[in-house]
């Protein structure tokens, strides 16, 4: 996600029942890991060695067997000092010729937990659906849509999130990590030394980038290929944030009110029951055609305001005057607001049908968190902290973040970064005639809304075969593999890009 935090969203424990075996391995870290911290200043115990569990999980009736690592890679500066240390968790099984896929969540300031424990590893936590509580027991259960049987699982938290930390101040940790390019190298290096690590430099690998971790994915995989030399096979960006220009100019451009609307118009159909791909093609249709066109004539043709509300306010079912005020252009907080007020409630950016009590409706502007990433924290941060002390074994002391605030307020967004990522997916796309991207949407986002990437992927060359780079969209919203059905088809649709049936 972005400022604020807009980043996948997931975590999980597991208590007992699937532990055979706890052993830690790597009895000794390097002394210049040891001695790490407190060389720069910080006076912080050492990283546990790395620590190990054989678990199993049921997929489609089939058991599978694996190992679980949780441990540190360290980042080091040109001078080779160690600045920082990445937390990962690695999912590996028996077998030969499998494929490695990394995982990375975004904000900037999110672990990955919510790609392990909700959307892709093989046990899960419930979070992200109208319903799930805070203070729901944070207790692990099989992911029937995880890909730990066709790849090899490596989740790795940047450094700010999870357990990962810098050994260095505020201000030379924004320099180092906390910025466009300095977080896309040294992530891209963790890659890289894992490999290197692990001897799977010559397997099949593959990246899943989710929020603004879609963001790192086509920058990770372009530096990857170009400076690393490290080919990805295929790449999967999750409600990706791919171009942050894209809502600049809105008192001009009708650009930023295309992205939003299919979205919103989406959610009403998803409340009526009427939500399917066929339904939305007619509305995809009018918002890049007429609706662009008539915001785009503005007081030239007088008629236009009038045929955008009327069309708007049929498509979203909400209030008339509600979208004649806005002049058919629905900000997104302000509808979230408005379509759940008389019932005294909110919806979340990240899902508009997931909601939350409005502590203050009668404030002229929203005063509280969003519905989902205020529900999220708690259930992820308690699962993931007990997965990896107690099941794994990985001793630390430490707070876990699951999301950074912290590291979100000190990220430095500088012109680059506004750029976005649409440049480095073409260019990565161009360097390999074997890679393959799918680009996976929830319907209900407003976050990261599927439209950006239809427009993003429709101006893309074919480059010789077009479903090269596909995108997908299912019911849901930011996190939408939180629903069953759609966490299947999502599956469904990556088992295809791996080339397994």
């Amino acid at each position: 996600m972005r400022k604020p935090l807009q980043t996948a969203l997931l975590a999980a424990l597991i208590t007992a029942g699937f532990t055979t075996s706890v052993l830690a391995a790597d009895t000794h870290k390097p002394a210049a890991t040891q001695d790490a911290a407190s060389s720069n200043g910080f006076h912080l115990p050492p990283f546990p060695a790395d620590a190990h569990v054989t678990q199993s999980t049921t997929v489609d009736g089939k058991m599978l067997k694996y190992t679980v690592t949780v441990g540190s890679l360290p980042v080091r500066d040109e001078k080779g000092d160690i600045t920082g240390e990445v937390v990962f968790t690695a999912y590996t099984m028996a077998g030969k010729d499998r494929p490695v896929t990394f995982a990375l969540n975004g904000g900037p300031g999110a672990s990955s937990v919510y790609l392990n424990l909700g959307a892709i590893g093989p046990k899960k936590v419930n979070f992200g659906v109208e319903g799930d509580n805070p203070s729901d027991p944070a207790t692990l259960h099989d992911n029937p849509g995880t890909w730990l049987g066709f790849t090899d699982l490596v989740f790795i938290d940047p450094v700010g999130t999870g357990f990962s930390r810098a050994l260095v101040d505020d201000k030379e940790a924004t320099k180092q990590f906390y910025s466009t390019d300095s977080d896309i190298r040294y992530l891209s290096r963790i890659v890289y030394d894992w490999l290197v690590k692990n001897g799977r430099m010559t397997s099949r690998k593959y990246l899943v980038g989710e929020s603004y971790g879609g963001f790192r994915g086509p920058r990770i995989t372009d530096y990857l290929q170009t400076q690393l030399g490290v080919a990805m096979n295929g790449v999967v960006l999750l409600s990706p944030y791919l171009d942050p220009a894209a809502s600049d100019d809105e008192d001009v451009s009708p650009l930023p009110w295309m992205l939003t609307l299919p979205s919103i118009a989406a959610a009403h159909l998803e409340r009526e029951h009427k939500l399917t791909t066929e339904a939305m093609t007619p509305i995809i249709d009018y918002t890049r055609g007429e609706y662009a066109s008539d915001l785009m004539r503005g007081r030239s043709d007088p008629q236009a305001t009038d045929r955008v509300v009327q069309k708007v306010a049929e498509l979203t079912g909400l209030d008339p005057l509600f979208v004649k005020r806005s002049g058919g252009r629905l900000e997104t907080q302000a509808y979230l607001r408005e379509v759940y007020r008389a019932e005294g409630k909110l919806g979340s950016r990240y899902d508009s049908n997931v909601t939350a009590w409005d502590p203050f409706p009668y404030a002229p502007h929203q005063r509280t968190g969003d519905p989902i990433l205020n529900g999220i924290i708690a259930p992820t941060t308690s699962a993931m902290v007990n997965f990896v002390t107690q099941t794994v074994g990985w001793k630390v002391d430490g707070r876990y973040n699951a999301l950074s605030y912290e590291v979100n307020k000190l990220w430095h967004e500088d012109d680059d970064a506004n750029k976005g990522s649409v440049s480095q997916l073409r260019e990565a796309v161009a360097n390999d005639p074997g890679l393959r991207v799918l680009i996976a949407h929830g319907w209900d986002d407003l976050s990261c809304p599927f439209m950006a990437s239809v427009l993003i992927v429709d101006q893309i060359p074919a480059m010789g075969d077009p479903t090269r780079v596909q995108v997908k969209e299912y019911a849901g919203g930011h996190m939408f593999y939180s629903r069953q059905d759609s966490q299947a088809a999502l599956t469904s649709d990556v088992r295809a890009l791996y080339g397994v049936k």
